[in-house]
């Protein structure tokens, strides 16, 4: 049986109790929901120290040296999917790279055979991105009691490194998340990066939460407790602090209608430089990619000095190095 067949519910969510251990370490990755504002300092703590001028080499350990990591991505992927690879590799891990393509999963294949026949060549750390929601939770259930799985974007449930990452790319620039005004700008409906964005500014303690899409991309409200939702992009934009620009999840929409077009989009919800001259005079400008530029942001702005674009990826790479070691103790080598 494949795995998609085990899920009525394409809403279903990991609990957070199975992401710790029995002595409180966290052991799998799954979602942000359930991670204390202590753990989550300590992980940008940590991942911070992974992080080196650009230009300069990049910083390394063997602190995972001896273990196996297999990043299993049944969905495309450029940044996630290098930034784990890099990241396992800079710690001195062994890496597996394994897509669709190219296993047996094609040839139908349950994903609980591949995952077994992987845990007997000795993996110890599985990195699962699937469009199908519950699948790392449910691997998660399954694996041996020394493996842990990560969670390298699920459906549109959630996306919790990429969430890390971005908190703390905002961290290094503005340091104290409760006086802070987030817009998060675009197909918010159908994100895993919305969901885990807010949950981690939630957790952080964020001033105020602006969720900005057309009515037809909207989320409901029971998604996103304490945020405000919005229609209008000036009103969104207005004195934020920080602007992510999404794409239009067009993969994840089965029903197109009531969706703008490209000239519409980009007239009515484009993060432009014009639109931004409303912002905090310091805002900063993110987007998680892939990009269509001058569709949900401004070419030159996503180029610009306001955008951290760039830097949202090397934090990628720290933040995913930061959760490795986490996740098989070794966060204080």
């Amino acid at each position: 049986m494949q795995v998609t067949e085990l899920f009525n519910d394409t809403r279903v969510t990991a609990d957070s109790d199975q992401q710790f251990a029995t002595d409180g370490r966290l052991r799998h990755l799954l979602t942000l929901q359930g991670i204390d504002r202590k753990r989550m300092t300590a992980l940008l703590d940590s991942a911070e120290r992974w992080l080196s001028p650009m230009g300069s080499p990049a910083v390394r350990s063997d602190a995972l040296q001896g273990f196996t990591v297999a990043n299993l991505f049944f969905e495309p992927s450029t940044r996630t999917r290098a930034s784990f690879d890099l990241a396992a590799r800079r710690l001195g891990a062994d890496v597996l790279n394994l897509d669709v393509n190219t296993s047996s999963r094609k040839k139908g294949e349950s994903i609980l055979d591949t995952i077994y026949t992987l845990q007997a060549m000795q993996v110890d750390v599985f990195v699962i991105r699937d469009a199908s929601a519950g699948v790392p939770a449910y691997i998660a259930r399954h694996v041996d009691d020394h493996v842990s799985v990560l969670n390298a974007g699920e459906s549109e449930v959630s996306h919790p490194t990429q969430g890390l990452l971005d908190l703390l790319t905002i961290r290094r620039h503005k340091g104290d998340f409760s006086k802070l005004n987030v817009a998060i700008v675009g197909d918010i409906a159908h994100s895993r990066v919305a969901r885990s964005a807010a949950q981690g500014l939630t957790t952080m303690g964020v001033g105020e939460l602006r969720l900005v899409s057309p009515p037809a991309l909207a989320p409901s409200q029971e998604d996103f407790p304490g945020a405000r939702i919005m229609s209008s992009l000036d009103d969104g934009l207005r004195e934020a602090d920080v602007v992510m620009a999404l794409r239009i999840q067009r993969e994840r929409i089965g029903n197109l209608d009531g969706i703008p077009g490209i000239d519409e989009y980009f007239a009515n919800y484009g993060v432009s430089s014009e639109r931004l001259r409303q912002s905090a005079p310091d805002v900063i400008v993110m987007h998680p990619g892939p990009m269509n530029r001058g569709i949900e942001i401004e070419s030159a702005l996503a180029d610009s000095a306001r955008s951290v674009i760039t830097e949202q990826v090397a934090s990628g790479v720290a933040v995913r190095m930061a959760i490795l070691c986490a996740v098989t103790g070794k966060d204080d080598h």
